[in-house]
């Protein structure tokens, strides 16, 4: 009967979802109550002497088994749930009332001593990687000191979660594979794509992430191992964004790989074929766009992450009218560039309507960015979006974009088409068109050579140089080069983080054009106000609040963004300014709307703090 007392509350939780097994439960096992304990009428134990109730240990491989566990974490369960489980940090009491008594060792530490010893540990590592591993690790082990760890170490953590070791991570992805996060869709779940939805534990999503891995930052192709990107964003919707970890969902679509490097390792965890494309890809994600609505709602925010240009753009085209979605490469990285131009004219001067901008690279992010900053220009101008976007240069792999070259530009390229002679190559656009802002989003790393900054230098007295592309190794150029090249003329910003650099007796700090400013705020933005739909006026808000949010101190550094160790506050600030264009626009379900929408979203916010247990 003690056994019964102490698993009473999972029995009754249990039985509901067991109506088809109870039979065979009865047919194996019959409690008998004797002397107070609980034995089994027939005799299964192993060579050991251990009861084996459920067969599990004499099954042969053969034999089919029931994988039991019980739906209220208690004793040994509880601390492998990373939900629930505080290691050292379960009081007396807590021990006593969830059976932990032997099974912790005596002493009880608090949250805050956890997080010392931990950042203690995570410092003596001196490989990246394996502070990836160890922070993934503790991710799995205790949810909310992971997330205590980085919102009280976002500085110093925010380029072990995410770039730029994340593009290590995926790049060898299949070796440091330990236990699946998120949820996996290939090829061979086509037709029952919803059935897969169905198997995630949490019913209630508010945000998915999803990829398909073919464009992994500036790394290219992934394939399956691009789920660290979807796993490494969520993380920050949760850190930066206060979104419930249990609301969001990280998926990659599996349709294989071009990369011929993983397709021929042993270890890769994907589909082992070439990418598929055309109809049969087309139809796999229109199948998962549908079912993810059916299964989630009309709210769920799906934020496309790393496909491919050909693929992004046609997405985002296909399904913004239809679903709540946002391309971070897209449009996420527009709205933190234009947020750094915006906060930079403080700097530089003038108005954003004044500046003459050239770009390296125009796929998603050099056209997501040039576009918003012509809808921002056109917004405050009152001049057509097409005249504005003349302002506006972008150079390819072919050079210049000029309309001589119209006919054969991608559709997403030809708006940039404007009247000029061909120019080859960065020099010489930098040159002839004598930009102020130079912004590169090529994915290829030096390519800001020493000629380049030294053009802006001389035709600028603070010329604006942004080499966004990421991880560290794909960028245009270093902090330490920008600065040197342009005798410490330049306002700088990069996509990874660079460490401060001093020339000549005066100390720069690079800012950081991360995209992780945005999307935590902009995401919970729309949750907060139950929008159901992402427009252009949303995008611009987010970057005007964030530009608002760097202060006379930063500008003294140099710098265009606000540090990060502010980031919740400024993701609140996001949130109110994106919910409420969401409230403006009729797009918002959530009613009535909150009369301060700043204190609605800091309320909104998940805390990672350890809850006590009854």
């Amino acid at each position: 009967m003690m056994w019964l007392n102490r698993h009473r509350h999972n029995i009754a939780t249990l039985l509901p979802h067991t109506k088809k097994l109870l039979p065979v439960i009865m047919s194996r096992i019959s409690l008998k109550e004797n002397g107070g304990e609980v034995s089994a009428t027939k005799d299964y134990t192993n060579g050991g002497g251990v009861r084996d109730l459920y067969g599990e240990d004499s099954a042969t491989e053969d034999h089919l088994i029931t994988p039991w566990t019980f739906s209220v974490a208690s004793g040994y369960s509880l601390l492998r749930d990373p939900r629930y489980n505080k290691g050292l940090a379960f009081t007396e009491g807590e021990r006593d009332a969830h059976y932990l008594r032997g099974l912790l060792p005596p002493a009880v530490l608090n949250q805050e001593l956890q997080e010392k010893r931990l950042m203690h540990n995570l410092r003596q590592y001196e490989v990246p990687l394996h502070r990836y591993m160890a922070m993934m690790d503790l991710q799995e082990r205790n949810e909310r000191l992971f997330y205590r760890l980085l919102i009280d170490n976002v500085e110093e953590l925010l380029p072990v979660v995410y770039t730029p070791t994340v593009g290590e991570a995926c790049q060898k992805y299949g070796s440091i594979f330990r236990r699946p996060q998120g949820l996996y869709i290939s090829l061979k779940e086509k037709g029952k794509i919803l059935e897969v939805l169905k198997n995630w534990p949490e019913k209630s999503i508010q945000v998915i992430v999803v990829t398909d891995g073919e464009r992994i930052l500036g790394l290219g192709d992934l394939g399956c191992q691009g789920m660290g990107i979807p796993v490494g964003k969520l993380s920050l919707y949760t850190a930066l964004g206060g979104v419930r970890p249990s609301s969001c969902l990280p998926i990659t679509i599996d349709v294989g790989t071009n990369n011929e490097k993983l397709l021929n390792d042993e270890f890769y965890i994907g589909l082992r074929q070439r990418r598929a494309t055309g109809k049969e890809y087309a139809e796999l994600l229109d199948e998962f766009m549908r079912a993810v609505k059916q299964n989630y709602g009309e709210k769920v925010l799906i934020q496309f992450e790393d496909f491919a240009n050909h693929n992004a753009f046609d997405l985002l085209a296909k399904y913004s009218s239809s679903h709540l979605v946002f391309n971070d490469d897209i449009q996420g990285t527009a709205s933190v560039v234009l947020a750094g131009l915006l906060a930079s004219l403080k700097l530089v001067g003038g108005t954003l309507a004044d500046h003459t901008f050239l770009f390296l690279g125009a796929g998603e992010a050099g056209t997501g960015i040039a576009e918003l900053i012509a809808l921002e220009i056109s917004k405050q101008t009152n001049a057509p979006v097409e005249e504005t976007r003349k302002k506006i240069w972008l150079v390819d792999s072919k050079g210049l974009i000029v309309s001589s070259r119209l006919e054969s530009l991608q559709h997403f390229k030809k708006p940039w088409a404007h009247e000029h002679e061909p120019v080859k190559g960065l020099l010489d656009a930098v040159k002839a068109i004598k930009p102020t802002v130079l912004i590169g989003s090529s994915g290829v790393g030096k390519t800001f050579t020493k000629e380049v900054v030294e053009t802006m230098a001389f035709l600028n007295e603070k010329p604006l140089i942004l080499a966004l592309s990421n991880p560290t190794s794909q960028s245009e150029c270093t902090a330490e080069e920008a600065y040197t090249w342009s005798k410490g003329k330049a306002i700088f910003a990069s996509g990874s983080p660079f460490d401060p650099v001093e020339y000549e007796g005066k100390l720069f700090v690079p800012g950081q054009a991360n995209n992780a400013y945005i999307f935590p705020g902009f995401g919970l933005g729309l949750i907060i106000s139950g929008a159901i739909r992402v427009r252009d006026e949303m995008l611009l808000a987010a970057s005007e609040a964030l530009a608002a949010q760097v202060s006379e101190e930063n500008y003294d550094k140099g710098l265009i963004y606000p540090p990060f160790s502010n980031i919740r506050k400024i993701s609140a600030h996001i949130a109110a300014k994106v919910a409420a264009k969401a409230y403006d626009l009729g797009l918002a379900s959530h009613l009535p709307r909150p009369k301060d929408l700043v204190k609605y979203a800091e309320s909104c916010m998940y805390s990672p703090g350890y809850r006590s247990y009854r």
